[in-house]
């Protein structure tokens, strides 16, 4: 077995636990509305951005929040679990557990992913915003 084969078969059964490990995904679930900018951000900052959502489903109970960079997927940004208390905006750190853009040079694109999350645990709403950071 070729060692490019082995690396594809262990990246896909990371990918498949991962799908198995996740909440249940409601077939109602909504689209949600995601704005954020890296204005007034700092380089490799802990500090999570100001992050807007709109269409938030009004069962929900909890925002999940993770940041990936698409130009380096392995590299964990982390994100975090906010209560949902009626207002449209994460504030600015309210994430912890977050790294945020820190490519090792050039641009890098980012995308922030949310979920709205019920209070059984199931996905009502999801949405995500891709930018590119950091020259």
């Amino acid at each position: 077995m070729s060692t490019l084969f082995r690396v594809f078969c262990v990246l896909l059964l990371a990918v498949m636990i991962e799908a198995c490990a996740s909440a249940p995904v409601s077939p109602n679930a909504v689209k949600l509305i995601v704005d954020f900018s890296w204005t007034n951000q700092n380089r490799c900052s802990s500090v999570s951005p100001e992050i807007k959502i709109s269409a938030i489903p009004q069962a929900t109970k909890e925002l999940k929040v993770s940041l990936t960079d698409r130009d380096m997927p392995s590299y964990n940004h982390g994100g975090g679990t906010v209560k949902y208390q009626g207002s449209n905006i994460i504030p600015a750190g309210a994430l912890k557990g977050y790294t945020g853009p820190c490519p090792p040079s050039g641009q890098h694109t980012y995308t922030i992913d949310v979920q709205a999350i019920d209070a059984t645990g199931t996905i009502i709403g999801f949405g995500e915003r891709s930018s590119s950071c950091c020259q």
